[in-house]
């Protein structure tokens, strides 16, 4: 396998659910570390075989079982700093959810999957909730 002389930043998906009425976004309950307990967008890394789109979907699904939600490309968030592992780039979708809210199901290394009013979010892992407000300013 080819090593590059150089480091590389890891690349993720992660995705912003609001229900039909804008008022409650959907936040997962992180598994395990960094920030096991704390709250966050559904998101993940990119695997080699997929594109960032592919990964959104797919890590939407894994963590909270939804599926067929048209997403939209928001922003790439850059960072420095933003994953305490490593060296993370992220690329965030969004969509709204038409049926009842409740039907989101964690998944995966996601421990519990809820819904919350965008006026009383608990405390999120990583800059999601920089990028929660980025959205909010931008496109709600």
């Amino acid at each position: 396998m080819y090593q590059y002389k150089y480091p590389r930043p890891a690349v993720t998906a992660d995705v912003i659910i609001f229900d039909k009425n804008k008022e409650k976004i959907l936040l997962i309950e992180r598994g395990g570390e960094p920030f096991k307990g704390m709250w966050a967008l559904p998101g993940g890394f990119m695997d080699m075989n997929e594109t960032i789109e592919q990964t959104a979907f797919r890590e939407l699904e894994e963590e909270t079982n939804l599926t067929g939600i048209e997403l939209n490309q928001l922003h790439t968030f850059t960072a420095i700093g933003r994953d305490p592992r490593h060296r993370t780039v992220t690329t965030v979708f969004y969509g709204f959810i038409d049926d009842n809210p409740q039907t989101a199901i964690a998944g995966d290394d996601a421990a519990k999957a809820q819904w919350f009013n965008i006026f009383d979010l608990p405390s999120l892992a990583f800059d999601h909730r920089e990028v929660i407000d980025f959205f909010i300013d931008g496109v709600l």
